[in-house]
């Protein structure tokens, strides 16, 4: 079953020579390929909605600061990481399932000159390939709605968490209004995306041990922010970079059911951030570190 679904999601996010595409993007758009900064990789940087405001949002809730080291799970091609090594100094690694992301992340990085604080490696986010208590930080934005084994999901992150570490998340989640109409830019079909409830959510969480601090609806500011994304692209057509170019020619209609999908009450935005407590509640006990390097 698990490898059925990474094989279904890491098809679904594939882009055959991804770097490149996205370098003659960027050069279509008259950016000076030499001199590239975070501001030119913006429009394609952070996979998710309301992109860099929310994840400096999260990032002040979560008290990120040039002491943590931070863990993105399901970085892409790397542009949360770079955004929370510039603005706050941290150390970052990122882990994606998907190989083409993670070498375009680490070129476009070096890129902009932040490679001594940024790296990243390709792997399942329920194998997590680092030791017990490693991170001061564990982050993931948009990742879980294509990870059907949540428990050991939420399990994992706990492990590689250093005791009073803190979980950061904002995620979307199933929402009461009825099924997610597909294609969404997380999945083609339902067979690859696996949303839960907020109470659910919740629920995984306080079991695997995790204090939860502070919890935020988002919804709202993601419906606005999706008409105003909506309204542009109507007016102006798709730019010359943006996140078609990662996802196709169906991005557009990926767009127009995400915008519906909202809309219509069919998924919510969650911003979560919760602490490791020293010991797992419920007897359950984080899993061994897995070794693999």
């Amino acid at each position: 079953m698990t490898s059925q679904v990474n094989n279904a999601v890491q098809a679904h996010y594939a882009r055959t020579e991804l770097g490149s595409v996205i370098l003659a993007a960027l050069e279509k758009a008259g950016k000076d390929l030499n001199r590239l900064t975070p501001e030119d990789l913006a429009p394609i940087d952070e996979f998710h909605i309301r992109g860099r405001a929310a994840t400096l949002e999260l990032a002040r809730t979560a008290r990120v600061d040039a002491t943590k080291h931070v863990l993105d799970v399901g970085s892409g091609v790397g542009g949360t990481s770079r955004c929370l090594a510039r603005e706050f100094g941290c150390r970052v690694t990122g882990i994606d399932l998907t190989d083409e992301y993670c070498r375009a992340a680490t070129m476009l990085t070096d890129r902009i000159g932040l490679a001594e604080l940024v790296d990243f490696r390709q792997g399942d986010a329920t194998k997590l390939p680092f030791p017990d208590a490693s991170f001061d930080v564990v982050w993931t934005e948009h990742v879980a709605m294509n990870i059907p084994d949540k428990p050991t999901l939420y399990r994992e992150m706990y492990r590689v968490l250093k005791p009073g570490g803190t979980l950061a998340i904002y995620d979307v989640l199933a929402g009461p209004s009825g099924s997610v109409l597909f294609p969404v830019p997380w999945a083609r079909t339902s067979e690859s995306s696996f949303l839960v409830t907020p109470d659910i959510l919740r629920g995984l969480l306080e079991n695997v041990g995790f204090n939860v601090e502070d919890w935020s609806d988002t919804t709202d500011a993601a419906r606005a922010w999706f008409v105003s994304l909506a309204e542009k692209i109507h007016k102006d057509g798709f730019p010359p970079l943006g996140f078609h170019i990662l996802l196709g020619a169906d991005f557009q209609v990926m767009a127009q059911n995400q915008g519906r999908n909202l809309q219509e009450g069919r998924i919510v935005l969650a911003q979560v951030v919760a602490s490791r407590r020293a010991l797992p509640n419920h007897g359950v006990q984080p899993t061994p570190a897995s070794g693999r390097d």
